[in-house]
């Protein structure tokens, strides 16, 4: 993965997952990353090609020892959460999608692009600040 350069601010590449059997940029297969500390706060990675995540669909991937959720609407915008859902854990990149709403593919919950607030009564998601850099999506955790 060549290297993507930021104006402002601080960027690396994610680093490699410590999910078994994953690569680099490869979608991330479990929720958990065992191992690893939190990355400080507001480092960006680049987490993959935009081309990687289809148009209306999501994808997971391991930013800073973050596992996350990222998403590129059929409109082209792009949006990233938590990788799990608060209310059992269900992988929110396999959730359907509307310009303002995630739908968790377990049960249903919904959650909002604007906050992460739910639409259902569970808990919110973290939603994490997503960006194309010169083909790349970068990712803030």
């Amino acid at each position: 993965m060549s290297a993507v350069h930021l104006d402002a601010g601080h960027l690396e590449v994610a680093e490699a997952p410590t999910t078994p059997g994953t690569e680099l940029g490869s979608p991330a297969t479990g929720v958990a990353v065992p191992g690893t500390a939190a990355p400080p706060a507001g480092r960006a990675y680049a987490v993959a090609r935009v081309g990687d995540v289809p148009p209306g669909e999501g994808r997971a991937f391991v930013a800073g020892g973050v596992q996350v959720a990222v998403f590129r609407l059929r409109d082209g915008s792009l949006h990233a959460t938590q990788a799990a859902c608060p209310h059992a854990g269900g992988p929110l990149a396999d959730g359907q999608t509307d310009p303002d709403v995630l739908v968790c593919p377990l049960h249903l919950y919904g959650f909002r692009w604007s906050d992460g607030s739910s639409t259902g009564g569970v808990g919110p998601v973290r939603v994490h600040p997503v960006r194309e850099v010169d083909g790349m999506l970068v990712i803030d955790v």
